[in-house]
């Protein structure tokens, strides 16, 4: 194994290599070619994008393929930036790269200088020299986080206020938060939530000349075209979705950038809700740069993580809206797809999740857990008391935690833990997600708890918020 210091230059052996890097970190990689810029949204590998030609991204580790990279690319960079956001790398272990080769044998390790006050750290580039690939180790970070990184590789995110204007897509995928049980005897503070997260909404160079917007007419038709032929089924126009949707657009516009929340401090998903539609799962794009709705359902269509959404079968209702700021003639639309929820719904989706968390004990040879209406009650209100009281965490603004709200629900169980997560849409990607994380995971197949119950709500600033309460 090689031991690589800041600038070293290791030769890659043919066929797929594996980067990991252990710790509270986010990885992604970006696809570059020789000019060093990102070519669209699908050169960004990360947690809510985890895969492109050549890359994939599962938890901590990146699988890499040189050869089987999009036409014309010549470099990987990997990246890492702190799963709490905001968090100097200073403040964290040390990130380390590991680098495996085929049949999983150990290459290089690389631990670069301990970073101070950067946000983000690029570790190493994979690039192609000649024939063959190397790995060259970085070790070069930016104190001002993804800006930084925007201005190296031709990518402008949301995250600072500025003008955006050409195709992007922006989604709110936080991660959950672990919540530890509660010992029978003096309960520990637990440690902290981690903090919603909203990936990156990836920006390219807009068009020179200033354009007007064609009305959305004829959205529908172009949709459910490309909806049929993808085997989903057909969406129905929504006026609170239009309705929404028209004032998100207005907004964006006013503050000049994309963003599922801009400057008036409120989420598409909150103007969503206030108008009324109750949804059991909701989608968005959110786009600058195209000039009628059928350039609009091209982009989505041309670009993976949109194209998902439009042809996603779950959803039965959409509206469409776009809004013109008159001061650079740039068009911003929002479309909002979504199913209402019934009364079927809300029970549906928390038995899915109790199924799908049962299948992943019986795997791990341990029995199930039944469900229990006080835990059920107390994990709903607390997935309501988040947006209706806009917070993200295991202690609620009146100081209650997990075992607290149990109990008030009639809970009278010795030992209670708590998952919680927000922005997931459906019960599958939810449990994948805790399944990904040790400290859910360590809740959802702790041998102790007998019981569960599930709370889910949609609204707030992240679209969706669940609960999983545990009792034994």
């Amino acid at each position: 194994m090689t031991e690589l210091v800041p600038g070293g230059n290791l030769p890659l052996p043919g066929g797929a290599v594996t980067v990991r890097v252990p710790g509270p970190f986010d990885v992604s990689a970006l696809i570059t070619d020789d000019s060093g810029k990102v070519r669209g949204d699908g050169d960004f590998v990360f947690y809510n994008q985890p895969a492109a030609p050549g890359a994939r991204l599962s938890g901590d580790t990146l699988a890499l393929d040189p050869a089987r990279l999009r036409a014309g690319a010549t470099r990987i960079t990997v990246a890492v930036t702190p799963a709490d956001p905001g968090t100097p790398l200073g403040r964290l272990p040390a990130p380390t790269l590991h680098l495996t080769g085929p049949g999983g044998r150990t290459l290089a390790r690389f631990a670069p200088p301990r970073p101070r006050q950067e946000t983000l750290l690029l570790l190493a580039e994979i690039y192609r020299r000649g024939p063959g690939w190397k790995l060259r180790a970085l070790g070069q970070g930016y104190a001002d986080g993804l800006a930084g990184l925007a201005r190296d590789f031709g990518v402008d995110v949301t995250e600072d206020p500025g003008p955006a204007s050409a195709p992007p897509m922006a989604s709110s995928t936080p991660a959950p938060a672990p919540m530890p049980s509660r010992p029978p005897v003096a309960p520990r503070m637990p440690s902290a939530p981690v903090a919603p997260r909203t990936p990156p909404t990836l920006v390219w160079p807009r068009s020179s000349s200033p354009h007007a917007a064609a009305s959305p007419d004829g959205f529908l038709p172009l949709v459910n075209s490309a909806r049929a032929a993808a085997g989903s089924p057909p969406v129905s126009p929504d006026a609170r979705l239009t309705s929404a949707a028209q004032a998100h657009a207005s907004a964006m516009a006013a503050a000049r950038r994309l963003g599922v929340q801009v400057a008036d401090g409120v989420s598409v998903y909150q103007r969503l809700t206030a108008t009324g539609y109750a949804y059991v799962t909701v989608g968005e794009h959110l786009v600058s740069g195209p000039r009628t709705p059928a350039e609009f359902v091209d982009y989505c269509l041309r670009t993976a993580q949109p194209r998902q959404t439009l042809n996603d079968p779950a959803f039965t209702h959409a509206g469409l809206a776009h809004a013109s700021d008159s001061r650079t003639g740039d068009t911003y639309w929002t479309a909002l797809w979504a199913r209402p929820l019934t009364p079927g719904d809300l029970s549906r989706t928390a038995s899915e999740v109790v199924d799908l968390t049962n299948h992943e004990r019986a795997r791990h040879g341990l029995p199930p857990l039944a469900v229990d209406p006080f835990l059920t009650t107390a994990a709903q209100a607390h997935s309501a008391d988040m947006i209706a009281r806009a917070f993200y965490s295991h202690t609620a603004p009146d100081g209650s935690q997990p075992w607290d709200r149990a109990a008030a629900a009639g809970a009278r169980r010795r030992s209670i833990g708590e998952n919680i997560a927000c922005g997931q849409r459906s019960p599958a990607e939810v449990v994948e997600g805790w399944m990904n994380s040790p400290g859910h995971r360590a809740n959802i197949l702790k041998p102790d708890f007998t019981h569960i119950g599930i709370g889910f709500a949609g609204g707030g600033a992240s679209g969706t918020y669940w609960t999983q309460l545990f009792g034994a």
